[in-house]
């Protein structure tokens, strides 16, 4: 175990880290954009920030036994979901209509789901984790930020109530699984992991695609 340890935080150092810390900066971004709708000050819109940047990364460190959790121990990651933060308090137009805040929100929202997904799948690989449990531990990475940024503005995450968000993360985070038992370069898996998460997650917004809604007898009758 040592030795695979060893070997992951070697890879952690490239491409891994650079894909991390990515998606901790672009999920900032989304976490700010929703601080900002809710109009909160500078130091709410920083904490939705790391937030929504660390949430799922945190969670996924702890399960593995990463500890302490990268998000916590590596002051770039701080840095990032501050960057992010602050980068949308100051230049996001005040201005914008409801329905151009919340593109925003999903577009950035679905960049770090993809991006997290993919880092999750690898980092549990990384650590030995089996390849069927690797996706499930890739999606959780994804959604965990954007449920932590839902919860603390009181709205219901969008995993439970969105267009395919949980579904296209487990989807790229099988796509990563799959590069590596045929053996492909961890960023030729990362690449399209990513890609088939954001693709997937843009058409079902744009499409409209939603899983099966459970029914109740007061929908029957309207």
């Amino acid at each position: 175990m040592n030795d695979l340890t060893a070997a992951f935080k070697e890879y952690a150092t490239g491409t891994l880290l650079v894909l991390d810390l990515i998606g901790t900066f672009v999920f900032a971004l989304s976490g700010a954009v929703v601080g900002i709708k809710r109009r909160l000050d500078i130091f709410g819109v920083l904490v939705i920030s790391f937030a929504a940047a660390s949430a799922g990364g945190i969670t996924r460190d702890l399960l593995i036994g990463f500890v302490p959790p990268a998000a916590i121990k590596d002051w770039r990651y701080m840095a990032a979901s501050v960057l992010g933060g602050l980068l949308i308090f100051i230049w996001f137009p005040r201005s914008q209509g409801t329905s151009r805040v919340r593109n925003f929100v999903l577009l950035f929202d679905a960049g770090g789901l993809a991006l997290f997904a993919v880092t999750g799948t690898q980092k549990a690989l990384g650590f030995g984790l089996h390849p069927l449990m690797a996706p499930l531990l890739g999606m959780l990475t994804g959604i965990g930020g954007g449920m932590m940024r839902d919860v603390l503005v009181a709205e219901i995450p969008q995993v439970l109530r969105s267009d395919l968000y949980a579904v296209a993360a487990l989807a790229g985070a099988v796509v990563v699984v799959i590069g590596h038992q045929l053996g492909a370069a961890p960023v030729m898996g990362a690449v399209l992991g990513a890609a088939t998460c954001f693709g997937l997650r843009l058409i079902a917004i744009r499409r409209r695609w939603q899983l099966p809604v459970a029914k109740t007898g007061s929908d029957e009758t309207r």
